[in-house]
């Protein structure tokens, strides 16, 4: 993954410019939430995310990827992450992660989250899968709350961390992370979702990221598929991907890519968001 290296914080407009693609980043991902089912095409909920974000007025920020041409990644089981929406259909008890992104007017969102289908065959896997995407869902949330009352960056990575460690046996990738966004989609910090040495930037006022927690029922290698896209894990176990963009102002956070700036993520955590003045 390659970051634009260039100063970290934004100023109080910059971050204004930013609520737009981040709440048409999250109306692209509410449109997959009510489609997705069994029997729907990854390629059919591309195309609607894609409707989304363009009838809002943006661009899908993931097609200014170099040899990117789609709306979304569409990650099935146990694909992580960069899978390519196509022909594949959905089926029920699958696990699936839709990761999406809306530029406007120069400025980025990005934000994932997995869903696990209804209906699968299989009762205990079923539980197996939902087990596993709440727990990647709520480690963001920990991240988030975390970046709350950070000092550094690399705090946020230890809280996920420690919150996915107190939930079971999981692996949280290291090859793939967070990072910054604003007028690039990936920008300058790196977000880790672990423990690392040092203590990275300071959080203070300005800093936009995007925090990403990439979690797998089993190890953390993974290998690239042909497609020189979609990642999978090595061991075959199903994966979840869970990711928002957050910005730290003098008032507090505020989640971007959430309508509702994160409140109801945070709430149970004793974290109450502040909207951009």
């Amino acid at each position: 993954m390659a970051f634009r290296r260039s100063g970290i914080y934004k100023t109080p407009e910059e971050m204004r410019l930013m609520v737009a693609p981040g709440l048409l980043t999250a109306a692209s991902l509410d449109v997959v939430a009510a489609a997705i089912r069994p029997g729907i095409t990854t390629g059919e909920l591309d195309a609607l995310a894609e409707k989304a974000i363009v009838e809002g007025g943006g661009e899908p920020n993931f097609k200014l990827v170099p040899g990117y041409f789609h709306t979304v990644c569409a990650s099935v089981n146990s694909d992580v992450v960069h899978g390519i929406p196509g022909g594949r259909v959905i089926e029920a008890g699958d696990i699936v992660s839709i990761d999406s992104g809306a530029q406007f007017e120069g400025w980025n969102g990005d934000s994932a989250r997995t869903f696990v289908v209804p209906g699968g065959a299989d009762p205990a896997l079923d539980e197996t899968r939902r087990r596993l995407n709440e727990v990647t869902e709520q480690s963001l949330w920990h991240g988030i709350a975390a970046l709350a009352s950070a000092r550094h960056l690399n705090q946020v990575g230890a809280a996920i961390e420690e919150f996915i460690e107190s939930q079971g046996d999981y692996g949280i990738l290291e090859d793939y992370v967070g990072h910054g966004i604003g007028r690039d989609m990936h920008e300058d910090p790196p977000v880790f979702n672990y423990r690392v040495r040092g203590n990275g930037p300071t959080v203070k006022p300005g800093l936009v990221v995007a925090i990403e927690p990439m979690v797998t029922a089993g190890g953390i290698d993974t290998i690239t598929q042909d497609d020189e896209w979609t990642v999978t894990t090595a061991d075959g176990s199903d994966a979840a991907h869970w990711e928002h963009s957050i910005a730290v102002h003098e008032g507090g956070i505020w989640v971007l890519t959430a309508a509702d700036g994160g409140a109801s993520g945070l709430a149970a955590l004793g974290i109450r968001p502040v909207p951009l003045p």
